[in-house]
């Protein structure tokens, strides 16, 4: 019991990071008929401006100070500590879940250059033509990303007070052997909270409404005086936030670097699938239950009997639900069926 809510618990926080950048992509699939290969790049420009915000914080001039042995030595101090005193030093060690309020801005911006820039102009095109475009701006946005930060992963650490782990065994009354990171359980909480946002966005205000109508008949939305293509761009600049928020906050998870988007972007293309083209709840239940699917194939238990099955677990899910299920869990009827 205990192995298996630990591996329940990975697979949820895995299957939010996946839900998220999943739900994005079915955004813009849905309301733009775009398939967008450079999603994933948001989900990694997301997590380098946490790493940006924590060398922002963290400069600091080096002055001279005397050692015990009685002879000067150098000592780098931030410059926040040297204003704030441990007012700075606690602004610094909250980098990460601060970092937030920097990419929303950061990743609005990029989002909106990137629909208005390049993507608007292959609306029409055929969606290889989309894959090519977005698959290749997806590169050269991680090349510029190694040309300035490197190739090797950047440890970008959670707050001090929760580096810990909560004891989820006293929790759950299934001893007190069972831990769990915290940061690892506000990830969680965290992807939940923005899912449940977006989707009352979409659901509970009119300019929700008017784009969930503008996905299933766009040309009617126009017909009402709706300026629609101007409220889809607004939708692609959400989708950056969503991924971009997604990527902050798992930098203290997994250590950034240049590649981390493109092998988040291909499992989460494999989610939207399984989930069903355009479905947004179907893209949030597919994430988290391969999510959870890919945390108990990783078990050593698992792969004694399977050896590799937690590679291609995901794969093989997403063939068998096709091939029953051409359209995914949640698919609309028609959609990817002939």
């Amino acid at each position: 019991m205990d192995a298996i809510v630990l591996q329940i618990l990975n697979g949820l926080d895995k299957g939010g990071a996946y839900a998220l950048i999943a739900l994005g992509l079915t955004l813009i699939f849905g309301t733009l008929g775009v398939v967008n290969f450079a999603h994933g790049a948001l989900f990694m420009l997301g997590a380098f401006c946490a790493v940006s915000f924590k060398k922002l914080l963290t400069l600091a001039e080096v002055t001279k100070v005397p050692s015990d042995l009685g002879f000067p030595v150098t000592k780098e101090v931030f410059y926040l500590e040297k204003w704030f005193g441990q007012t700075g030093l606690t602004i610094i060690d909250f980098a990460v879940p601060l970092a937030i309020l920097i990419s929303i801005p950061v990743m609005i911006l990029i989002g909106l250059a990137m629909e208005r820039g390049l993507v608007r102009h292959f609306y029409k095109r055929p969606h290889a033509e989309q894959i090519l475009v977005t698959f290749g701006l997806a590169i050269v946005l991680q090349e510029i990303i190694k040309a300035i930060f490197g190739a090797n992963p950047i440890p970008t650490p959670a707050p001090q007070f929760v580096s810990g782990s909560a004891n989820i065994g006293e929790w759950l009354g299934l001893g007190q052997f069972v831990v769990y990171p915290w940061w690892r359980l506000i990830y969680l909480l965290f992807s939940l909270s923005v899912l449940a946002a977006v989707f009352s966005f979409l659901r509970f205000t009119t300019w929700g409404m008017v784009v969930r109508a503008g996905m299933q008949d766009r040309e009617t939305v126009g017909l009402l005086g709706i300026n629609i293509q101007k409220r889809f761009t607004i939708v692609f600049a959400l989708a950056a936030v969503v991924a971009g928020l997604a990527g902050v906050m798992y930098t203290p998870i997994l250590p950034p670097d240049y590649h981390m988007g493109m092998e988040f972007l291909v499992l989460s293309f494999v989610v939207v699938v399984v989930g069903g083209m355009g479905s947004l709840p179907g893209a949030v239940a597919a994430g988290f239950l391969l999510g959870i699917l890919q945390s108990f194939a990783s078990m050593n238990e698992v792969k004694s009997i399977f050896p590799g099955i937690d590679q291609i677990i995901i794969y093989l899910v997403a063939v068998i639900i096709l091939l029953v299920r051409p359209r995914g869990l949640l698919g609309r009827k028609g959609v990817m069926e002939t």
